[in-house]
């Protein structure tokens, strides 16, 4: 399987894939730069060299996830603008490093109302894939968890923009075991998780479900708070995750951790383990 987790680019991306591999890692997630501030530097060639010959040499499947400063769907239209901008910016990085994936929140409409907030993401959206229009770089809309405004806590949303947008073909979906738990939607006993399921293929479609985030929740079903914990010590527990694991339909998704940790990787390493001893 695919396992993995979110991985550090301190010291240049090439790195993480080796932070990746050395914890047994068969998958990770990273940023194409800083989380925090909006300028990224460049990408230097000898870096995204090294970066591609890592991958190969691991045999590690790599996708990447948006800063979490932008909001497509923001009615305040500076904002807006600099999400764009700063969107189309990963785009180009993702293609320059050949990522398959780019995972993003949504966005909030902060008080705007959903109609109009869903409306603002699908024409940023389209906005950016204009811009990107060589790129073979998918974006996957991650489910949320509703806390305060952001949208995507219900699948209706996802599909929303799906139907509406201009490039339905390169959009897919992140599901995010603790955001859809938080959103109110079950996954604990078999038929709870058969019924999310089949809610979000109704809506969706299960083959638009690229990529998966292997949370623990925090929060109790349906409070929409946007808090990970390490698996089976949450909310969640690890029923759930071990029907997830052994869902034929997903072997082959590429699944990672987001959960807390420090810098000798340790508790990655633990949950890694708990989530192998799920497996047959």
């Amino acid at each position: 399987m695919l396992l993995g987790a979110h991985m550090s680019i301190a010291g240049g991306v090439d790195k993480s894939i080796l932070r990746g591999q050395g914890i047994g890692c068969r998958a990770i997630q990273i940023f194409t730069k800083n989380n925090n501030q909006w300028r990224a530097r460049s990408l230097e060639p000898d870096e995204v060299r090294q970066f591609k010959e890592n991958r190969q040499a691991a045999g590690m499947f790599v996708f990447a996830h948006t800063s979490y400063l932008i909001n497509l769907s923001s009615p305040d239209e500076e904002l807006r603008r600099k999400s764009v901008e700063g969107f189309v910016v990963e785009m180009e990085r993702g293609a320059l490093l050949d990522l398959p994936y780019l995972v993003t929140h949504p966005g909030a409409h902060v008080g705007a109302g959903e109609d109009e907030g869903l409306a603002r993401i699908t024409g940023s959206l389209d906005e950016i894939f204009e811009r990107t229009s060589g790129s073979s770089v998918m974006i996957l809309l991650e489910v949320s968890a509703g806390q305060g405004s952001t949208l995507g806590h219900r699948f209706e949303h996802l599909g929303e923009i799906m139907k509406t947008s201009s490039f339905a073909g390169r959009l897919g979906v992140c599901f995010d075991t603790c955001h859809a738990f938080a959103a109110g939607y079950d996954l604990r006993t078999p038929e709870a998780y058969e019924e999310t399921f089949a809610r979000l293929d109704a809506l969706t479609g299960l083959d638009r479900l690229k990529a998966i985030h292997l949370n623990d929740s925090r929060g109790e079903l349906g409070g929409r708070l946007d808090r990970h914990e390490h698996i089976g010590k949450g909310e969640l527990g690890l029923e759930a995750f071990r029907l997830l694991l052994n869902d034929p339909r997903f072997q082959e998704l590429p699944m990672v951790l987001e959960t807390p940790k420090g810098k000798d990787l340790k508790e990655d390493v633990e949950n890694l383990t708990t989530l192998k001893k799920l497996l047959p």
